[in-house]
């Protein structure tokens, strides 16, 4: 049965060292968020590096989900005093288990405050697509969809909960609200 890849990525205003308030704060909420998603049903797994310290992203082992890469627009700093972005990469069982996971409790909360620790950008900050059972996603995967996104509208390939489609290419028909008021339908504001 397909599973779905869910990858998301923000450009921060400041590295991922800063000590800076809003820096800690984004912190202490992300362990929160990540606390509450990895319990939510229907998630699977997401990616996670076998070693290396707060902050490292390019160059950490990271197992089954390959090198660590990152979208061609992003300009900022690639190393662990530089690094100025937040970035996951998830399996899920289904697109509804994913959408009311993003949508609902302290990822919610957390969406509310995204103007505070990302900088705006033109570039969509999620992408979803379907993997075979088995098959894990890799960054690069995550990278090359969300760029397709980027320049394209949203395909099987490469969709949005707004814009979604089921694992045989049909329009999914899914209602990303789930009958809640989650914004714009431009897809991103999302995760």
């Amino acid at each position: 049965m397909p599973r779905l890849a869910l990858y998301t990525f923000g450009v921060l205003k400041s590295p991922l060292v800063d000590p800076g308030a809003l820096t800690r704060e984004f912190y202490d909420i992300g362990a929160a968020v990540y606390g509450n998603i990895g319990r939510h049903p229907g998630y699977l797994a997401h990616a996670e590096a076998a070693d290396g310290e707060q902050g490292l992203l390019f160059g950490a082992d990271w197992g089954a989900w390959g090198e660590f890469t990152v979208p061609a627009w992003y300009g900022k700093g690639r190393t662990v005093e530089t690094t100025a972005l937040a970035t996951t990469l998830s399996l899920w069982t289904d697109l509804r288990p994913a959408l009311d996971a993003v949508y609902s409790g302290r990822h919610r909360e957390a969406l509310a405050r995204r103007r505070d620790w990302f900088e705006r950008s033109a570039h969509p900050n999620y992408v979803c697509w379907w993997v075979s059972d088995g098959v894990t996603p890799t960054w690069q995967d995550g990278v090359t969809r969300l760029e397709h996104l980027h320049a394209h509208d949203p395909a099987p390939y490469a969709f949005t909960f707004h814009h979604s489609f089921a694992p045989d290419g049909t329009p999914a028909g899914i209602d990303p609200s789930g009958g809640k008021n989650t914004g714009p339908e431009t897809g991103q504001d999302a995760p």
